[in-house]
């Protein structure tokens, strides 16, 4: 599964967390600059992880209503692994979602 990683200049443990969901490969943009705002969402994404803490707020927005005009899952997470877990376990729409594969 790959994953658009979206704000947070550094990820620390996170590609961890990532890995311990199936989540093996991402792309990652920092998310601080405007210039981001034209960005397209590439077509291989399976999902988009949205660090809110560590975004400009106009790509937020931006991110969010192309997600949703490709049908990708979106969650939106701190940047912290704890957070990030807690958003993955209680996801709804994502494929590695526990309630799913029990």
């Amino acid at each position: 599964m790959k994953a658009l990683l979206v704000g947070a200049d550094r990820l620390g443990n996170i590609p961890d967390t990532l890995n311990s969901y199936g989540i093996n490969d991402y792309i990652h943009w920092p998310g601080r600059k405007k210039g981001m705002r034209n960005y397209d969402i590439p077509d291989e994404i399976d999902m988009i992880i949205v660090f809110y803490d560590f975004i400009e707020h106009g790509l937020t927005e931006n991110v969010k209503e192309k997600a949703r005009k490709k049908e990708i899952p979106c969650i939106f997470s701190r940047r912290a692994c704890s957070d990030l877990a807690m958003r993955l376990n209680s996801c709804q729409t994502c494929k590695f979602c526990p309630q799913k594969t029990s």
